[in-house]
């Protein structure tokens, strides 16, 4: 918009006004003389005029780039520390009333066994950090129950769009409920035996970890990580190996790799590899290398699902082939089946081994069948019948009931 006053148009104004009676007794060339003062001091005017819509001009150009960086600035990471951290978390509550047998105890109690927050920060569109913390069994201390335990604490970084590292406290990729065992979104009050005594689930780890897409609906992870130390004093046992990541030893380190298939609409398959040359961390002489290999399926075909899985240690070393826990398996099947959005049903039938190596009859086994509901998608009510029939006779059979949530 310009502001601009021709002399022409100023000059004709000023004519007009010749018939006023201030002019009557004026000359022509004083009348002239006049017009030419008023014609100027109206120019100037003008000009002064022009001069403030230019500042105006380029005080609003100013304002509007500024407005543009913010919005630049906030899609690029550069947001409040508020507005790019994260709470997150989930916890359960289990009543389990199962009658032991063969020596087995009865085991009648409440118990709060989780209690998880998380917390999550990204630094940019490609830098972000993770973490979890963990009270099991409500309270933690000397003579308690329970535990406070950091299972996740890393930073991610990404390669390129399809490739990413990181490094830290983190879930190793092995199995199917190690990476995701949020209360919602299993079936069964407890987790299950396989994955706990075989895998172990939860098994975190400290290292570096490198994950991507392949195409084709492959996906791969690949992580160096410290290993177990387990002994003949545990029994060569991989959960009681488990070093967390408190002053870990770090003398032989392991390494895991995993491959999953996602290619097909409602189907999963994948499996992992790990291997370290000694899973005692050389506080062991009578043992030695360790390998596990896992394998698993989901299948989801409108309200049906399917899970199986297999896994399987195999220990070098007398000191583990002398129990026969030189080779420790476990395998489970689980069908499923949604009654509605909110209610399913499920059965599955657990086996595992942690001494198979050898010819004792060492097998334990555990069917269990039960109900969820979700009265929200992120909160479940729990029940199920769990029934074992273990080789050495030692049983627990009943029911259990809970309650989860995530958020």
């Amino acid at each position: 918009m310009k502001y601009e006053l021709k002399r022409t148009t100023l000059a004709a104004a000023l004519l007009s006004a010749l018939a006023a009676p201030a002019w009557a007794d004026m000359s022509v060339e004083e009348r002239l003389k006049a017009m030419e003062s008023r014609l100027n001091a109206l120019e100037a005017e003008n000009q002064a005029l022009k001069g403030q819509l230019q500042s105006t001009e380029q005080k609003v150009t100013a304002t509007t780039a500024q407005i543009e960086e913010v919005s630049r600035t906030a899609s690029t990471g550069g947001a409040s520390w508020a507005e790019n951290t994260r709470i997150g978390g989930y916890g359960e509550l289990h009543y389990n009333n199962l009658d032991g047998e063969g020596g087995a105890s009865d085991k009648e109690e409440f118990d709060l066994h989780r209690f998880v927050l998380f917390f999550g920060h990204t630094f940019n569109e490609r830098t972000r950090f993770f973490s979890e913390v963990e009270v099991e069994h409500s309270i933690a201390g000397e003579g308690k129950n329970g535990e406070i335990e950091l299972e996740q604490a890393y930073v991610e970084y990404d390669l390129t769009p399809n490739h990413r590292v990181k490094g830290g406290l983190f879930l190793l990729p092995v199995g199917l409920i190690n990476e995701t065992h949020e209360p919602p979104t299993f079936y069964g009050v407890e987790r299950n035996p396989v994955e706990s005594n075989i895998i172990p689930a939860t098994w975190w780890a400290g290292g570096a970890a490198i994950a991507g897409d392949l195409g084709a609906g492959f996906g791969y992870d690949f992580a160096v990580h410290e290993g177990l130390g387990t002994t003949a004093a545990k029994s060569y046992k991989p959960r009681d190996g488990r070093q967390k990541t408190s002053n870990a030893k770090a003398n032989d380190l392991a390494y895991t790799a995993r491959l999953k298939w996602t290619g097909m609409p409602g189907l999963e398959l994948g499996g992992s590899l790990q291997y370290q040359s000694d899973m005692t961390q050389s506080l062991d002489a009578n043992a030695g290398s360790a390998t596990l290999a896992e394998v698993h399926g989901v299948f989801t075909k409108g309200p049906f699902g399917l899970k199986a899985l297999y896994s399987q240690w195999n220990l070098d070393g007398s000191g583990p082939e002398a129990i026969g826990a030189d080779k420790q398996l476990g395998w489970y099947i689980e069908p499923s089946f949604k009654l509605s959005e909110q209610w399913g049903v499920f059965a599955r039938y657990n086996l595992w081994d942690n001494t198979a190596g050898d010819s004792a009859d060492s097998e334990k086994k555990q069917i269990d069948a039960g109900v969820n509901f979700w009265p929200h998608p992120d909160v479940v009510v729990k029940a199920d019948y769990q029934h074992q029939d273990n080789d050495n006779g030692q049983n627990q059979n009943g029911f259990n009931l809970g309650v989860g949530y995530q958020f």
